[in-house]
């Protein structure tokens, strides 16, 4: 029962994320907001919604190692297994992307997190550190943007379109129930996700960390796993590379960050000594893709799935 509850769960937090962002995007359009704006904030917001609610309810649950360790696992497998997919089905035109200075920045958030969480516990004051730094990168995106106007008001047209939900002509009550069913919905799932992933960790004798860095850090990795797929198919690479990149900051930055405000989230040694480093190399892995212009080929799918499957097998080991 507790696997069919984890299952109901997971499923309530995506469509809730799904119809939160759906609502928050065309409820912040139809008041002005630019599109690129939304698509920095509010889109990588709630899509990572699920990842939050999920974080914060293990914080005050007293099991912090499914709130780190959903974190840190989601961002292995956004790499890993979100890029590798992908891959098998179709070869992403990495080669055409530029995305070097926002793979900086998640380099640059990495590390920094990997230092605060070598104080032991991740608190208020590291928590706000996150943030601070989550608030630097967007300004920094946002000046970046107002630095080409021109092109950046031609992005802003067509992002609009792309915008995943994007609908210029939605009713305002058909918004209000989106932004209901979503706010209602997502700690709903993350209830029943939380309650029994911790119910089956304790029968079979599995720690929180491990329930965190596989069954839940796998399950909030779908929607980026749904929208890669799908830029791969549509051989738009930059949207595959760019949600992932995105996504990893966030879930470090935000999600961390804001967890931490609620309740202090002491770090598993194991993290330290295996899983973040883990993490760290699968971003560096990276690199031929953002600096020398390669593909993601299938032969390159298939060993970014292979090398998550090898420390899947590690982990429950």
């Amino acid at each position: 029962m507790e696997w069919l509850l984890v299952g109901l769960g997971l499923v309530i937090l995506l469509l809730a994320g799904d119809a939160l962002v759906k609502g928050a995007v065309n409820l912040s359009l139809r008041v002005g907001i630019p599109a690129l704006i939304v698509s920095l904030t509010i889109v990588a917001f709630g899509t990572s919604a699920p990842e939050l609610l999920i974080s914060v309810k293990a914080a005050i649950g007293g099991v912090p190692g499914i709130a780190l360790g959903n974190v840190v696992g989601s961002n292995t497998a956004n790499i890993l297994l979100v890029l590798g997919i992908p891959a098998l089905l179709a070869t992403m035109h990495t080669s055409e992307c530029n995305s070097r200075k926002t793979y900086l920045q998640m380099l640059a958030a990495s590390v920094l997190f990997i230092g605060l969480a070598f104080t032991g516990e991740f608190n208020v004051t590291t928590g706000l550190i996150l943030l601070a730094a989550l608030f630097a990168m967007l300004t920094f995106a946002f000046l970046d943007a107002k630095a080409h106007r021109r092109a950046e008001k031609a992005a802003a047209l067509e992002a609009e379109d792309e915008i995943e939900g994007a609908d210029p002509d939605m009713p305002w009550w058909q918004i209000f129930v989106f932004l209901a069913l979503g706010l209602i919905g997502l700690p709903l799932g993350a209830d029943l996700l939380i309650d029994n992933a911790t119910l089956i960790a304790q029968r079979f004798g599995i720690s929180d960390t491990v329930i965190g860095l596989t069954l839940v850090a796998v399950g909030t990795s779908l929607p980026e796993l749904a929208t890669t797929v799908m830029a791969a198919l549509r051989r738009q690479a930059d949207v595959a590379l760019g949600n992932v990149i995105g996504s990893n900051m966030f879930n470090l930055l935000a999600i961390i960050g804001l967890a931490s405000l609620v309740a202090p989230i002491p770090v598993d040694p194991e993290f330290l000594r295996f899983d973040l480093w883990v993490m760290l190399g699968a971003s560096v892995l990276l690199i031929p893709f953002v600096f020398l212009r390669r593909d993601i080929t299938r032969a390159w799918g298939m060993a970014l799935t292979l090398l998550y499957v090898i420390y899947v097998l590690i982990v429950l080991s």
